[in-house]
């Protein structure tokens, strides 16, 4: 059962990571009714790695060139590399500091209300505010700012807190800064590699791998079943927002946090 477990995980850490639905406080929710031991919440960290590893995957070529780019000291190259690492600073120290302070507030309660509050904020979004159109249905990073990728960063923090969703936040975040939905959501995966990598070595140092059911064979099981259902999850996502919007995922966190608010009244979870 601790390897079923650890698989099913896996497979909810993919299927929730890069859709703007909150992959930790489905993971949260999920291993309260499981009744799966995760004190330090270290396997909810770690398993993220395999859906990074998908991202990397995915785009091993575009990153390779990327690489070899900022080694020629191409415009583009260099120009990715800044904005990236601009919008990567302000989770990352906010990560660092408040680390203890967030995970005592990584509560059912506490992803209920986020994802009922993300939802409404993605259906006004939706509603009201027009992101530049993408005719070309290909991301532009090249066109990325130094203050919009600031602005997409300091987005980013709001997703240290359980049920907001990272990837909700950077590209809801990245059109609210002028960029179009398809580029905001590339630039979202690409995010996703430091933050959730740094966070996910962090807790193997700093955590006890024993605390986790399973422990590390559970780890490495649920990295993964991540992985594998992350890069079905990535190449549908990049299709989806070239021709749909966000409101069906803003229904569904709305619906979700009022079942779950519900359910923790009845004392049936939490």
């Amino acid at each position: 059962m601790e390897i079923i477990h650890a698989i099913l995980l896996g497979i909810i850490e993919g299927l929730t990571e890069f859709l703007p639905i909150s992959s930790t406080g489905h993971l949260i929710v999920a291993e309260d009714l499981l009744n799966y031991k995760d004190t330090s919440k270290i396997f909810t960290v770690v398993i993220q790695m395999g859906a990074i590893a998908a991202v990397i995957w995915y785009y091993r070529r575009d990153l390779w060139q990327l690489v070899k780019g900022l080694i020629k000291n191409e415009t583009n190259a260099r120009r990715f590399w800044l904005v990236w690492i601009l919008a990567t600073i302000p989770a990352g120290l906010a990560g660092l500091i408040f680390d203890a302070q967030f995970d005592t507030y990584a509560t059912l309660t506490t992803v209920a209300v986020a994802l009922i509050v993300g939802g409404v904020i993605i259906w006004l979004i939706e509603n009201f505010h027009r992101s530049p159109p993408d005719r070309s249905q290909a991301a532009h990073l090249e066109k990325i700012t130094i203050k919009q990728s600031v602005a997409i960063g300091l987005y980013q923090t709001l997703a240290l807190i359980p049920g907001v969703s990272r990837s909700g936040a950077t590209i809801l975040g990245g059109m609210l800064s002028g960029l179009d939905r398809v580029t905001a959501t590339a630039f979202s995966f690409y995010l996703s590699i430091p933050i959730l990598l740094l966070a996910g070595i962090y807790k193997l140092v700093s955590g006890d791998v024993s605390s986790v059911t399973g422990g590390s064979s559970a780890l490495v099981i649920g990295v993964l079943a991540a992985f594998f259902t992350a890069l079905f999850v990535i190449s549908w996502l990049l299709k989806y927002v070239s021709a749909h919007d966000f409101k069906p995922f803003a229904y569904y966190r709305i619906a979700v946090g009022v079942i779950l608010l519900m359910l923790i009244g009845i004392g049936t979870v939490g």
